[in-house]
């Protein structure tokens, strides 16, 4: 069976940067992707989260529709709750290098159980 066009634009995905448009001051820039989903390591069931993404950007910020395809190569992964929200932090740190970077990973109840990762460039959690 032929891949569709977004199949394939999935499977080729990588985040991108672009130039900070302003520079020379602090702004927070507010991401949130709803449809995340990924498979749980031990069942194989699909567990669905929202996504929130902080961040004050330095020299780059994220190009959203790399983003958005990126965040969809995590749907055919079998990859706990705690790692994917540590993998989308450490991928994202890695190309911005941002002055600030939250990775909140807001898990849907399964089995009666909510979950929520969050992952800060300051450490602090409250």
């Amino acid at each position: 069976m032929e891949k569709k066009y977004g199949e394939i634009a999935i499977e080729e995905a990588k985040l991108e940067a672009w130039e900070n448009p302003s520079p020379e001051r602090d702004y927070m820039i507010e991401i949130t992707f709803p449809e995340f989903s990924c498979l749980c390591p031990r069942s194989g069931y699909p567990d669905y989260a929202t996504i929130k993404i902080r961040y004050i950007p330095s020299k780059k910020i994220v190009e959203l529709r790399s983003l958005k395809l990126w965040l969809n190569k995590f749907r055919n992964r079998y990859i706990s709750h705690e790692q994917a929200t540590n993998e989308i932090y450490a991928a994202l740190y890695e190309l911005l290098e941002p002055k600030f970077l939250e990775v909140i990973g807001d898990f849907n109840p399964r089995g009666n159980v909510h979950t929520i990762i969050k992952v800060r460039s300051d450490k602090n959690y409250g």
